[in-house]
């Protein structure tokens, strides 16, 4: 067990759900009624279809799968990652905090002329989950996040049947969270927009590098 604990000791950054649930569900119970209504005009042409509730839900698996296999298999690209994933989710909840904001695209169910097991899913999550905290969208955020590991990992980035499904998946997975009306178009827009930052800050620069070189220049100076 020792063993174990010592070889994966890096997990020890997944500490960081500890502040993320209580201050996500904080702003759940608290951003309720007074919030700024977040709509584009697209969002109006997009209509509400309850089959991609299903790549919505596999979000859950596909963020927790890739994490997983990088905790295990590639303790570089486990912390570019969750460096990625967990900074820019904690940007969303600072985007949360000082501008609350919510939606109000979503349907009544009882009105769209259809009834069936995926609607009583959907009726479930609407129960379950406010259409507030949504710009941006940390469901798009994540899948897009995931994806870009993906492609870091050298296990994975020649594995065309990893890399394709991989990409299918985080574009219905964003398209899921419009087409069920969870996020405006605009939230997913945001979410690829902070995506790019992100990248620019945590994939683009070698800081192995950069703090050799630091390290370097502390010892010549010492000498």
């Amino acid at each position: 067990m020792s063993t174990f604990i010592k070889k994966y000791k890096h997990a020890w950054v997944l500490l960081y759900f500890f502040i993320y649930a209580p201050w996500f569900l904080y702003l759940e119970k608290t951003v309720t009624v007074n919030y700024h209504s977040v709509h584009i005009k697209l969002d109006d042409y997009i209509p509400f279809n309850e089959l991609f509730v299903i790549p919505y839900y596999i979000w859950f698996a596909f963020i927790a799968v890739v994490v997983g296999y990088l905790l295990f298999v590639d303790k570089k690209e486990f912390y570019r990652s969750t460096a990625f994933l967990f900074i820019g989710m904690t940007v969303c909840l600072f985007i949360y905090t000082i501008w609350p904001n919510g939606q109000d695209l979503r349907p009544d169910l009882a009105t769209i002329g259809r009834d069936n097991f995926l609607i009583d899913i959907v009726r479930n999550l609407y129960r379950t989950d406010t259409s507030t905290n949504v710009c941006p969208s940390i469901h798009a955020f994540n899948s897009i996040g995931v994806c870009i590991a993906v492609f870091h990992t050298n296990s994975l980035k020649n594995k065309r049947y990893i890399t394709i499904p991989t990409v299918i998946l985080a574009i219905l997975i964003c398209m899921s969270t419009v087409f069920l009306k969870q996020h405006s178009v605009f939230d997913v827009i945001c979410a690829g927009l902070l995506a790019s930052v992100m990248y620019l800050v945590v994939y683009v620069p070698d800081y192995a590098k950069i703090f050799e070189n630091r390290k370097a220049r502390v010892k010549s100076s010492i000498s």
